[in-house]
């Protein structure tokens, strides 16, 4: 019979099935290996062709914008290399809005992560703990262009500061706080304070409620004081929770642009001029596409560099 022939690959009694051989299985794998691979794009397609399409072609459009001379309604004119940064490096408007946003930047860091520490470590134990954290962290609930509209008002002529002060007696001290350059940048810091202190201080409370117990009662048995508890244990063990804060308090403050804008706007006043601010007014109001174009690629590779410090940051307290 044509069985008796063939050898059998069935399971004989006592005797197991020969195995493949092992290019087949090889083979076999590697199939399995693509159709996995296939599946798994399969899935990702739709958030790659959203990256794709609302990230990657902008980000690469806006530089390719940055190396030319683009006019408003004819588009393209030449090809201009780097000579839209070396307008932007050369300008002395440029100077003033990288020193504005400086200030933006170690006021955002210092006012907001200083006040939030103190709030958290004040909060933490507290038994109304969450009642408060809620009425801190209402300012964030709020966009900062409505902030900026509800403070545009207040500092106004008829505003609460100037109407309290002229019912103290003292109408001397009224000032046009955000038209006076000594008054307009502190006047929209505060501002800004006054609507993320509240979310820096529950991230840090966060950090505050996830820290071991057994090192501070230890320091405590030791009998160090509480600023040294603070000092020597709780500031180390926070650390990573402060990384993350002072970088997005860093961001916050290198990108300031809708409260800038909203609070300052209506006015010639350059001492509150930002680099978003002046990224924003080059492009669209100036119709300086390329120009702005290039502001916006330098700030790309500054918010880039940020990161970049932030995550050798962390891998360093990770490895500690």
């Amino acid at each position: 019979m044509e069985s008796s022939t063939r050898p059998s690959q069935e399971m004989t009694f006592g005797h197991p099935r020969p195995l493949p051989p092992l290019s087949r299985m090889m083979a076999l794998e590697r199939r399995r290996a693509r159709r996995r691979l296939w599946t798994g794009l399969a899935f990702m397609a739709p958030a790659i062709l959203f990256v794709a399409v609302f990230l990657l072609y902008p980000v690469g459009f806006n530089v390719y914008v940055s190396l030319t001379q683009w006019a408003k309604f004819s588009g393209f004119d030449r090809f201009a290399g780097l000579e839209n940064y070396l307008l932007v490096f050369s300008s002395p408007k440029f100077g003033e809005a990288a020193l504005n946003t400086g200030i933006w930047i170690v006021a955002s860091l210092v006012f907001p992560v200083v006040l939030g520490l103190a709030l958290a470590l004040l909060l933490r134990g507290l038994q109304f703990q969450e009642a408060l954290k809620s009425v801190f962290f209402l300012p964030r609930m709020f966009s900062a262009t409505a902030v900026g509209v509800i403070w545009y008002y207040v500092y106004g002529n008829q505003g609460i500061i100037n109407s309290f002060l002229r019912g103290l007696g003292l109408g001397g001290l009224v000032e046009r706080w955000l038209y006076e350059p000594l008054w307009a940048t502190p006047s929209m810091i505060l501002t800004h304070v006054w609507q993320t202190v509240g979310l820096i201080m529950v991230l840090l409370l966060l950090g505050l409620n996830a820290l071991p117990s057994e090192p501070i009662e230890a320091a405590k048995v030791d009998g160090a004081g509480r600023w040294q508890v603070f000092r020597h244990v709780i500031l180390p063990l926070l650390m990573p929770t402060l990384l993350v804060v002072t970088i997005v308090s860093v961001l916050a403050g290198f990108t300031s642009f809708d409260l800038v804008w909203v609070m300052g706007r209506d006015y010639p006043n350059r001492s509150t001029l930002t680099l978003a601010v002046n990224q924003y007014w080059e492009s669209f109001r100036a119709n300086q596409w390329a120009y702005g174009s290039a502001i916006a690629v330098i700030l790309g590779f500054f918010a880039l560099g940020v990161t970049w410090i932030q995550t050798v940051l962390q891998h360093r307290l990770e490895r500690r």
